[in-house]
């Protein structure tokens, strides 16, 4: 007689939650990647965002969004567009953090209350969900690429190790759930 094997039941709101988290482990690893030269870096007679202003952005927005969706959860610092590459690391794990509890709470609804996505003081509210995950990790990732593309333009493009990272999941994900257990 031939055992089927019984798969585990997958759980969805885990996997949204791992899915922003492995987001922002790919931030982390973008920001361990860099050459410090391109930092604080200028196009010339451009007014193109820095890389550090580029991450204080990113920061700031999921502030916004935090303290407009889930204005209960504590708000990490803002960043200033001059930050160094530390205070950046920091304040995205912050902000990292409370997003996630955001988006689990959201797609849990354990305050008792269907909670709304506010991307913007003008935007209509989204209900909270999949969706709204979707929208910040292509934030994020619009804002990676223009990193990459500045430091290429500077003179300093990651290496091919470090865009192969950035594009396994997998082993991002693999990483996560052994650092988280």
């Amino acid at each position: 007689m031939a055992r089927t094997k019984v798969l585990a039941q997958p759980d969805p709101v885990g996997e949204v939650v791992r899915s922003f988290a492995v987001n922002e482990q790919i931030n982390q690893l973008l920001l361990d990647r860099l050459a410090p030269a391109v930092w604080s870096a200028h196009a010339a007679r451009s007014r193109t965002r820095s890389i550090a202003a580029i991450f204080a952005h990113m920061h700031n927005v999921r502030r916004k969004w935090i303290r407009l969706s889930a204005p209960h959860l504590k708000l990490p610092r803002a960043l200033d567009r001059g930050c160094t590459r530390e205070q950046a690391q920091n304040a995205l794990a912050a902000s990292g953090a409370r997003c996630a509890e955001m988006i689990e709470e959201a797609l849990t609804s354990r305050s008792g209350r269907e909670l709304n996505f506010l991307r913007d003081g003008w935007a209509r509210p989204w209900p909270a969900g999949p969706m709204m995950v979707a929208y910040m990790i292509s934030h994020e990732a619009h804002h990676r690429g223009q990193v990459c593309m500045l430091a290429h333009q500077f003179g300093f493009p990651l290496t091919g190790g470090a865009t192969s990272a950035m594009w396994n999941w997998e082993r991002m994900e693999k990483q996560l759930s052994v650092s988280v257990s």
